[in-house]
């Protein structure tokens, strides 16, 4: 890996955190919001064919942030789609970011388990 692809991975990862940030910011969205917000624009763009362009330059910039999600949900549900018909549509998603899904439970319940989780007062 270059210098030139690591810049281009952080450069695309910050644009995204930084619209974000703005969102945070700018607007009353809630975190949980914006959200669903990121994820769904990953799976729409995806699916109008503009997000892979962004991933084929920005690598894991585009793929780890909650937009990346929404990519993968939607890329697996079209390939899915093409193997095994309409039931693809409803499982690709599932299947290609299961393992996404599976680290984020388990490393979750690890950490609260080594702090002491409290809600918000």
């Amino acid at each position: 890996m270059d210098w030139m692809e690591i810049l281009k991975v952080f450069a695309v990862g910050g644009i995204i955190c930084l619209i974000g940030q703005l969102l945070i910011d700018y607007t009353k969205l809630t975190p949980a919001r914006i959200l669903v917000i990121f994820v769904t624009a990953g799976a729409v763009l995806t699916a109008l064919g503009l997000y892979e362009p962004l991933v084929t330059f920005g690598k894991s910039g585009a793929t780890v942030p909650l937009p990346g999600f929404g990519y993968n949900l939607a890329k697996g549900a079209m390939n899915a789609v093409q193997t095994d018909g309409l039931m693809g549509a409803l499982t690709g998603g599932i299947k290609e970011t299961a393992a996404g899904i599976t680290a984020a439970i388990f490393f979750g319940y690890v950490i609260a388990l080594i702090f002491d989780p409290k809600p918000k007062s």
